[in-house]
C-alpha cells in the first residue's frame, strides 16, 4: 500500500471487523478516518448486478472531475479489464479477500496518473454481496488534476490480501485472482512473472486473462 489513505482505511477496517470476516456498514464511523475521507468510497450493487458509487470523497471526484454519486464504478474500467475486475470483486464480496489495485488513468489531453485503489468487504443487512468499502488515491497530483477527467483506466498491478490467511473458499469456482495478461502480480514486495504466477504459495495456471488456482479449501 503506497498511500497513507489506503493504509488508514485498511487498518481501520481490520480493527473494526475483529474476528469477523467483514464489519457491518453501520459500524463505520467517518470521524475515525477523517484523514482518509476524501479518498474513501462506498459502492452498492444495482439492478444490473454492477456496482455504483453510493458515496465518493472529494479526491475521487477530482480524479474524474465530476460528482460520482450514483455513477457506475464497474464501467469506469477499460472493457478489456472488466472481466478481471468482476472476478476481483467476487473475491471480495464472496471470499472476503481484500483487493489492492493500481491503474493508469488517462485524460483526453494525454494526461496520465498512477492511482491506487483498495476494495474491502462490508456487511449490509447480513450480506457482503451488495456493498463495498474502498479508497482511491492518486500516487501523485498532476497539474490537470480536478480539471481534466480521467476517461480511460487500465489495470497495471493487483494484489489479493487474505487477512485471515485463508486463501480459498467453499465456492464451486476455484478462481481467486484475475489479472490481464500484461499486469504484474505481486506477493509482498516481490514481482511474480505473469505467465507462471504464484498466488500466496500456490502455482497458478493461465486461462485467458485469469490466474486460476486448482483445488478447493484446504482442510
Amino acid at each position: 500500500m503506497q498511500k497513507q489513505s489506503t493504509r488508514t482505511l485498511y487498518d481501520y477496517w481490520n480493527v473494526l471487523r475483529g474476528s469477523r470476516s467483514a464489519p457491518d456498514r453501520r459500524d463505520i464511523d467517518p470521524t475515525q478516518i477523517r484523514d482518509a475521507l476524501g479518498s474513501t468510497f462506498i459502492l452498492e450493487l444495482n439492478e444490473d448486478r454492477e456496482f455504483d458509487f453510493r458515496l465518493a470523497g472529494s479526491h475521487i471526484c477530482s480524479v474524474y472531475a465530476r460528482e460520482l454519486k450514483g455513477r457506475s464504478f464497474s464501467r469506469l474500467w477499460h472493457e478489456r479489464d472488466r472481466d478481471a475486475m468482476e472476478t476481483l470483486i467476487r473475491a471480495v464480496t464472496e471470499d472476503h479477500a481484500v483487493a489492492l489495485v493500481t491503474f493508469q488513468g488517462s485524460t483526453a489531453v494525454s494526461g496520465r496518473a498512477a492511482i491506487e485503489t483498495i476494495l474491502l468487504p462490508i456487511r449490509h443487512n447480513g450480506s457482503t454481496q451488495t456493498r463495498l468499502l474502498g479508497a482511491m488515491t492518486s500516487l501523485e497530483q498532476p497539474y490537470w488534476f480536478g480539471v481534466h477527467p480521467v476517461i480511460e483506466q487500465r489495470i497495471t498491478g493487483l494484489r489479493l490480501i487474505w487477512p485471515d490467511d485463508n486463501p480459498l473458499s467453499d465456492m464451486e469456482r476455484d478462481v481467486v485472482g484475475a489479472v490481464p495478461h500484461d499486469v504484474m502480480l505481486t506477493r509482498g514486495n516481490t514481482a511474480i512473472e505473469p505467465l507462471s504466477a504464484t498466488v500466496y504459495g500456490r502455482q497458478a495456471r493461465r486461462y485467458a486473462h485469469l490466474a486460476v488456482i486448482d483445488g478447493g479449501r484446504e482442510r
